[in-house]
């Protein structure tokens, strides 16, 4: 029997005059609450769509359909505005299952996928629990994992750096959820889970720090995006490490690795640990990357970032048209119809940037229209006012420029209240120049941290650590010029350390001192990254981390 997608054209006629009929019978019960009839005749139509796609083998589809057609059998005629959220729910729902068979029929590929947000839209206004990203994926679970060398601590020592490297997880995945810096967030919870991979690897709780260091790997590398069924999920797998320290006999949820699993599937990430798990449980590419998915749902269920980033494009163009205006006007070539065609402009341009949520640079434009409109042949604009005009457009220029991005950046100056924007494009600058100093830290870091690998991997060849001090010590400066005393002198005992204990001494140090120098200096590298330095309000936990690993190396830390 031919099923699936190659199957479809057989029905195609009258799978979608059936799915037209439920569309528009729900469309006139929205409207008309009280006939009941009309919900009867949406809910027949969805037995036979049902029933049609259980017929040619579309799992993803047929199971919207079922959620479609048990939401819509649990509303009542007559149904108030308490359900509206479930009516809107089923509309969204029956227009993305019709997109999706729509180009199943021109592209003959299944990707179920596409339809998980759909339904767990539909299951999450029914009040059903939402099924996981891995719901369509198969894999075995009980394949086992490579022996590795133990642990050179004793179990006590081992629980004690368990909980401060569960510590460093906590920091990273609170900047994840936030979304603060999330790729800095995420490299400083791979590395906590890394170096717990290390500690437990030969125990039964080894295999979810094994698992979730591959996955964390696989969300930096792959760049996954942060949705929100990701950042629970490693919000679980923190709780999970609470139950697991202490218990030596823990063993993950099947549910957990399965999700874990998943995403190392999904991304096309080439990390070797990404790469060890696709070894061990034969993980093989999907037909498809997490931005694929992305682009393909928004293009069924409508509209997305795409057309904000189509409407930025076209007013940063009109911006551009009344830049050069300004340009004649200073030269003076500027005339009168011109004169009242950069007033349109600008009155245009600030209803548009009202409408897209940039409120203040519209006010900021609206502001300068009266002073416009008094410009003529007669009376020439004057200096100052061209200023103010050249300050606003500015002004909006960058607010423009966050909408592409689809963010803003944090500890970003507020915006400009209408006639102070040149003030504002002075705390900008003075911004960007603090920006300039954490960049140069934080490649100071990065600058150590590649010495101290290189030092390791010529067996303590000093040579590579000659410019490391000297280097941490301008980060140190830099930072103390940023009003970062305490960040500042915990890079300087790092630098201590690597001075006295490593540069001077005859001896490397020990594998785990080692390790507790990179803790330190990855928590570091993390408070530079997050932007904490530009954020005065940020919780010093993350200095705390770094500061328990500058203890734990023996080194004096000021006060």
């Amino acid at each position: 029997m031919v099923s699936g997608a190659s199957s479809l054209s057989l029905v195609r006629t009258e799978l979608f005059t059936t799915m037209e009929e439920a569309e528009s019978s729900l469309e006139h019960f929205i409207a008309e609450r009280n006939n009941g009839s009309l919900l009867q005749q949406a809910v027949e139509s969805l037995q036979q769509v049902r029933g049609t796609l259980n017929l040619i083998e579309l799992a993803g589809a047929e199971l919207l359909a079922q959620q479609v057609l048990d939401q819509a059998t649990d509303i009542p005629a007559g149904a108030g505005e308490e359900r509206d959220v479930q009516l809107s729910a089923l509309s969204n729902a029956l227009h993305v299952l019709r997109r999706y068979l729509e180009n199943l029929d021109v592209r003959r590929q299944e990707i179920p996928e596409l339809l998980l947000p759909a339904i767990n839209n539909l299951r999450q206004a029914g009040g059903q629990p939402a099924l996981p990203e891995s719901f369509f994926f198969s894999v075995r679970l009980d394949l086992a994992r490579p022996r590795s060398a133990p642990a050179a601590l004793d179990g006590a020592a081992k629980e004690s750096q368990g909980r401060l490297l569960r510590h460093m997880y906590q920091v990273g995945l609170l900047g994840f959820i936030r979304e603060q810096n999330p790729q800095a967030s995420l490299r400083l919870m791979g590395r906590a889970m890394g170096r717990l991979d290390q500690l437990f690897a030969n125990e039964p709780r080894g295999r979810l720090c094994w698992v979730a260091a591959a996955a964390v790997e696989a969300q930096v590398e792959g760049q996954l995006l942060a949705r929100k069924a990701r950042k629970q999920l490693f919000s679980r797998i923190d709780r999970e490490l609470k139950q697991m320290l202490g218990n030596s006999q823990y063993e993950a949820p099947r549910s957990l690795l399965k999700e874990l699993l998943y995403l190392v599937a999904l991304s096309d990430s080439r990390g070797p640990r990404v790469m060890a798990l696709r070894d061990t449980f034969g993980l093989t590419p999907l037909p498809f990357t997490d931005h694929l998915l992305e682009e393909e749902y928004q293009r069924l269920a409508g509209p997305g970032q795409s057309v904000m980033r189509s409407l930025s494009s076209a007013i940063r163009e009109e911006l551009a048209s009344v830049k050069d205006m300004l340009d004649l006007m200073e030269r003076g070539t500027l005339q009168g119809e011109s004169l009242g065609n950069l007033h349109a402009l600008l009155g245009k341009l600030s209803k548009t940037l009202g409408m897209v949520g940039l409120s203040s640079a519209g006010n900021s434009l609206a502001a300068q229209l009266q002073t416009v409109a008094s410009w003529s042949e007669e009376r020439k604009p004057q200096p100052q006012e061209m200023l103010k005009l050249a300050d606003a457009v500015l002004y909006v220029e960058g607010m423009v420029a966050n909408l592409e991005r689809g963010e803003r950046r944090d500890g970003e100056p507020a915006p400009a209240r209408p006639g102070l924007e040149g003030e504002t494009f002075a705390q900008h600058q003075l911004y960007e120049a603090r920006i300039v100093v954490v960049d140069e830290a934080q490649g100071g870091l990065a600058l150590a941290k590649r010495a101290i690998t290189a030092y390791l991997e010529a067996n303590g060849d000093r040579m590579h650590l000659s410019n490391v001090p000297f280097s941490l010590q301008a980060v140190r400066g830099g930072l103390w010029f940023l009003g970062q005393e305490r960040a500042a002198a915990l890079v300087g005992a790092c630098a201590h350390y690597i001075q006295k204990q490593m540069f001077d001494a005859p001896q490397m140090p020990s594998e785990q001192m080692l390790e507790t120098l990179a803790d330190a200096l990855s928590s570091l590298e993390y408070y530079l990254e997050s932007g904490a330095v530009l954020r005065p309000e940020t919780q010093p936990s993350v200095l705390d981390l770094a500061e328990e690993s500058v203890r734990a190396l023996g080194v004096p830390v000021a006060a």
